[in-house]
């Protein structure tokens, strides 16, 4: 690491961030079985329900903070191994953050796993007392939300959670099912006991979604084609985001606005898979090669699907003139001194003299003496006017001038610090 052989990478940075997060899965994997689940399952059973309740509000939470903790690690992490060899190293090194980042996905998957336990215990109470309670508080997310004041960009955010919380109750309930299903031999017909409990789970997760983000937009009068500007700006991610020489996969510029973190549930969802089914035979392990080549294909086909239709909403919001439009200025009055060494992510946010912001679609390492750059693009309109009140676009440079910067929802990115930088 970093994979250096003299002047010459011997790695492309992409395939280095590969190999680590492999190493890094199959670490945690095998740190998993020194986890007895059976052993947390009784434990957790034998608490009582008030405490479990509060058991599963405090990991929720617990869950959101470590995620967005996890994430700096691992930049740091793919930002060491990836770094260009002549830059000088102010930081700890790669193995330090490559322990790091063990630590925390092992930590992570632990965290998961009780959550998984808590839900388990929920289904097989006898009353579903624990399992109405936990339900009951997903309605509570809307006395919480519901009377807030809401702006474009805030209910932007708000959106990505979901879509992480919604992913994430998904893998939960898979894993409560792999698990009992496992004690009753794969018998067929427990899989219907379960069915109407996993129904209800995935039924009031939607029917709050709906309510909340209903109530949220009536009350702060916003209207629902604001949606189609929040897909078209997570196309735009994975479209911007899909270079040849991108230093990390095309999808983490998505995974990082919306805080999810794949690592963590891929190595429990691969603990519990691997130890609820058990493969015996050449035959078992022939269905298994099969089934692993059957997922790269569906892996496959679905990055073809979502790179197609995230080019169709890209092309439909009037965007593509971001991800092709030629670096073509520079900006005044700013000495080439401090210029040196700097870089610019990915949609990093530069403002013209106009006062109109402009998003750039690759980073630059800027040299010694070069002016700095930005991309101009009749395309940063696509969004509507900010809240309050209409804009008009078209009226005169004099006017801009004394406007503040409009916002953009593509500002709203925390998480570049190494995603998909070019050489």
């Amino acid at each position: 690491l970093p994979f250096y052989f003299s002047d010459r990478r011997l790695l492309q940075p992409a395939q280095v961030c590969d190999m680590l997060k492999g190493v890094i899965l199959v670490i945690c994997y095998f740190m998993m079985h020194y986890v007895d689940y059976s052993m947390m399952y009784h434990l957790i059973r034998g608490q009582s329900v008030i405490k479990l309740y509060i058991i599963y509000n405090m990991l929720e939470v617990a869950d959101r903070l470590i995620s967005s903790f996890g994430q700096d690690i691992l930049d740091a992490l793919y930002w060491t191994a990836t770094e260009p060899k002549e830059r000088k190293r102010a930081h700890i090194g790669v193995i330090p953050h490559f322990f790091m980042a063990v630590l925390y996905v092992f930590l992570h998957a632990i965290l998961i796993m009780v959550q998984a336990t808590t839900l388990n215990v929920a289904f097989n109470s006898h009353n579903k007392s624990l399992l109405t309670i936990m339900m009951s508080n997903n309605f509570v997310e809307i006395k919480g939300s519901v009377f807030k004041k809401f702006e474009k960009n805030n209910l932007f955010q708000m959106s990505n959670s979901d879509i992480k919380e919604r992913f994430t109750n998904y893998v939960l309930l898979l894993i409560v099912c792999l698990r009992n299903m496992e004690q009753f031999s794969w018998n067929p017909d427990h899989l219907w006991v379960l069915f109407p409990d996993v129904c209800m789970v995935v039924a009031s997760e939607i029917a709050v979604d709906i309510v909340k983000h209903a109530f949220i937009t009536k009350f702060n009068d916003i209207t629902a084609d604001v949606y189609s500007e929040y897909r078209a700006s997570l196309a735009f991610d994975l479209v911007s985001s899909r270079q040849k020489n991108a230093y990390t996969d095309y999808s983490d510029s998505v995974s990082r606005r919306m805080g999810f973190i794949p690592l963590p549930l891929a190595v429990l969802l691969i603990r519990v898979v691997t130890s609820s089914i058990k493969v015996q035979g050449v035959l078992a392990y022939v269905c298994v090669v099969l089934f692993y080549c059957g997922l790269i294909s569906l892996k496959v086909l679905n990055s073809i699907v979502l790179l197609g239709k995230s080019c169709q909403y890209v092309k439909e919001a009037k965007m593509e003139e971001k991800l092709f439009n030629p670096l073509l200025t520079a900006t005044p009055g700013k000495p080439a001194g401090k210029q040196q060494g700097t870089f610019k992510s990915t949609q990093g946010i530069s403002t013209d003299e106009n006062g109109s912001t402009s998003v750039t679609n690759q980073p630059v390492h800027q040299k010694e003496n070069m002016p700095s750059l930005l991309v101009t693009s009749n395309s940063d309109q696509f969004l509507t006017t900010p809240d309050g009140e209409e804009k008009d676009i078209s009226q005169d440079s004099s006017e801009l001038k004394h406007r503040s910067a409009k916002k953009d929802l593509l500002e709203i990115d925390r998480f570049t610090i190494c995603g998909n930088r070019i050489d």
